[in-house]
């Protein structure tokens, strides 16, 4: 064997040694964080290159179903489980599920209106009706009255929600139940509700996409798929009756009345929070992890990988456009590690 060939062949059989040696670890869930979770694994694999995170960004409701399930070894939402899907999960795996915040973002309303520059207006209660169907025209008097220098057309507003089960419209649910009692009576929160009308796209990519493609449609998508998209998102009027758009600052301001009263589970609703600066439909997104992580090596990857995303990947969020968890909130999770066994 000639020296090229075999040092070809010791590269191969050490190549072979260290793929046996990685560890793989898979998640499934929310699209809403899929952007800071790629760039989070990516930049956690670089410092241990025998851990290797596989996250399928399915939406929230397949990640709640698939580790309840057991076919990943964590979930990620955006709207926490209820008690019934904790119960489930606790019958079906024998143990209980922890949650992690792990960053905080918003959802926006955006849409596809030629020749509209301007941010367009929305109170809570527009986008109610909207979505219930009783707002059909992008120039009903009620739209008109809080836009002001705005030209909008006297086209029916072509409605684009999820079609898959999602964190992002549990966050748009639960807003629009905090601010209209209708639609708190006739739809209610949930991660895939009965939508009054509407065309439905799979992720926050595809109602973005569908969106994009449609004239005069409105949507929602977490803030940084309008920005990659460069779509045009409107203000929102925020509890203190301020018309925001949304900011990593107005994010922040939601998420800053309830930090120091968070509670010991995690699960927490930030939406139409009071405070002037406070952009009404923020959120935080949860990992969901399994209090008993029976594989060792997976579960010395996951706390690690939580301590260092406690630490130093909060530093990497508000280049992707979502804000940091407040320090008391990172300070609570730290401690929370610990259950992890």
């Amino acid at each position: 064997m000639t020296n090229k060939f075999y040092t070809a062949a010791v590269a191969a059989v050490l190549m072979a040694g260290i793929a046996s040696a990685q560890t793989t670890i898979n998640g499934a869930g929310a699209t809403f964080p899929d952007p800071i979770y790629k760039k989070w694994f990516n930049e956690y694999h670089k410092l241990h290159s025998d851990f290797q995170f596989n996250y399928q960004a399915l939406g929230s409701g397949a990640g709640i179903n698939q580790v309840t399930q057991g076919t990943v070894d964590f979930g990620a939402t955006d709207g926490p489980m209820d008690d019934k899907k904790i119960a489930d999960f606790k019958t079906k795996q024998g143990t209980d599920i922890l949650h992690f915040p792990t960053v905080l973002g918003a959802v926006v309303p955006i849409y596809n209106l030629a020749g509209v520059s301007k941010p367009v207006n929305f109170t809570g209660t527009i986008l109610a009706d909207i979505f219930l169907g009783k707002i059909t025209k992008w120039n009903d008097a009620q739209i008109t009255k809080i836009n002001a220098g705005v030209t909008l057309p006297n086209t029916d507003i072509v409605v684009v929600h999820r079609a898959d089960g999602s964190g992002t419209s549990y966050c748009w649910t639960d807003y629009l139940s905090k601010v209209s009692p209708e639609w708190k009576t006739k739809v209610g929160m949930g991660t895939a509700p009965n939508w009054p009308v509407g065309l439905g796209g799979k992720g926050n990519d595809g109602v973005a996409g569908l969106v994009k493609q449609t004239a005069n449609s409105l949507g929602y998508v977490e803030l940084i798929f309008a920005e990659q998209n460069k779509m045009g998102y409107g203000s929102v009027q925020n509890a203190a009756g301020k018309f925001l758009q949304a900011t990593l600052a107005g994010v922040t301001a939601a998420a800053a009345g309830g930090a120091k009263t968070m509670p010991a589970d995690f699960r927490v609703s930030i939406v139409n929070s009071p405070g002037a600066a406070a952009y009404p439909i923020s959120t935080y997104t949860w990992l969901l992890v399994p209090v008993d992580i029976k594989d060792a090596k997976k579960k010395e990857a996951i706390k690690g990988f939580l301590q260092w995303m406690l630490k130093d990947g909060q530093g990497m969020t508000e280049a992707l456009s979502y804000a940091q968890l407040p320090k008391e909130v990172v300070a609570q999770e730290t401690k929370a590690l610990a259950k992890i066994k």
